[in-house]
């Protein structure tokens, strides 16, 4: 159809200018629209200097009003105009498809109703995140959990491999209404932790960089703490290992069995 819409949900990277894709530089350049969901004025002053026409999604936050509410408003606002017949680029911070439901949800609807979309990944926190603190994420493993989902969930975790946090600022909130929650909250967050790692074990708040001429917050502390921490919606929590690797013998030995048969043949 010549008339029809279109959507590109772009990644702008974590630092200002310098984390973004030609692709979705060519996105944000050929969009009839943008919308620019970022909390930072400069970031959206930037893109006001790339395209005519920025719209920000930022209004549709508000204290106390349900994330999901706004999640919901932002999807609408963006898929409008592509029901129009428009080209439309919606750019976020980082990596829009991680910790960001509203992109994913304008992908998924837009092809729903027979759109063209796409999502451009971006350089996001985790990304900073291994590189800064010297992480190799295949050296021990890693594993990933939102902070509130963690103290939710019966999660297992691994103490012999890295363990990462993400929005501790709002560790405990269950209402998707708040933007930091209190100490308390954080000290159950560390009860919990409690049962597989040292009180005395190093943390790491880290938070990203957003301007070239910024450094990465990489506070170590404590776990225990964790509670009294200044933190809040950047903040993601990193524990290191604080035990070895364990050996899986039976694994080995029918390894062994296998490698002893294939030199056989």
């Amino acid at each position: 159809m010549a008339n029809q819409g279109s959507v590109a949900c772009v990644g702008l990277g974590m630092t200002l200018g310098a984390h973004l894709s030609p692709r979705a530089r060519s996105h944000l350049e050929h969009a009839d629209i943008v919308f620019a969901a970022v909390a930072d004025p400069l970031v959206e002053l930037w893109l006001q200097d790339v395209h005519p026409d920025v719209r920000s999604l930022q209004p549709h936050y508000a204290e106390g009003k349900s994330r999901h509410a706004t999640y919901r408003e932002m999807v609408a606002a963006v898929l409008a105009p592509v029901r129009e017949g428009r080209r439309v680029c919606a750019a976020f911070y980082g990596h829009p498809g991680v910790f960001a439901q509203a992109p994913h949800r304008i992908v998924e609807q837009a092809r729903a109703e027979g759109h063209a979309a796409v999502m451009e990944p971006g350089i996001s926190a985790e990304d900073c995140l291994y590189a800064d603190l010297g992480i190799d994420p295949g050296r021990y493993g890693c594993a990933h959990f939102e902070a509130s989902q963690f103290m939710l969930y019966r999660r297992v975790v691994d103490p012999s491999a890295y363990l990462v946090l993400w929005q501790v600022g709002i560790a405990g909130d269950r209402s998707c209404r708040r933007w930091s929650t209190d100490g308390a909250r954080r000290q159950l967050l560390v009860d919990r932790l409690a049962r597989d790692y040292p009180r005395d074990h190093e943390a790491i708040l880290y938070e990203a960089a957003t301007l070239a001429i910024a450094a990465p917050r990489m506070q170590r502390l404590a776990l225990a703490d964790l509670a009294a921490a200044d933190v809040d919606l950047r903040t993601t929590l990193v524990l290191p290992p604080c035990r070895p690797m364990q050996e899986d013998a039976e694994m080995i030995e029918a390894l062994q069995r296998l490698d002893s048969l294939s030199g056989a043949a």
